[in-house]
């Protein structure tokens, strides 16, 4: 992943509470990953959001595989004899 390329998710105290947007924007990181998991592709989102650049998008994706690349998850044995 460029770290360029994630330059582009900034974060501001005053827009969201402080969740990653996109450049500054009014735009959360999460909604847009949220509107591609429901199935929207990349050229609905720009139509959408005429300011959006292809980057963006791919940035956004940068991001969350940044955010769980080291997460771990242990399974919970339960004893299901008693």
């Amino acid at each position: 992943m460029n770290d360029d390329l994630l330059k582009r998710i900034t974060i501001d105290a005053r827009i969201f509470g402080g969740k990653p947007i996109i450049r500054g924007r009014r735009l959360a990181v999460e909604h847009l990953l949220g509107m591609l998991a429901a199935g929207d592709d990349m050229e609905t989102l720009l139509e959408g959001y005429p300011w959006l650049e292809p980057e963006d998008i791919l940035a956004c994706l940068g991001y969350a595989h940044r955010l769980v690349e080291h997460e771990r998850v242990e399974p919970v044995m339960v004893d299901t004899a008693a």
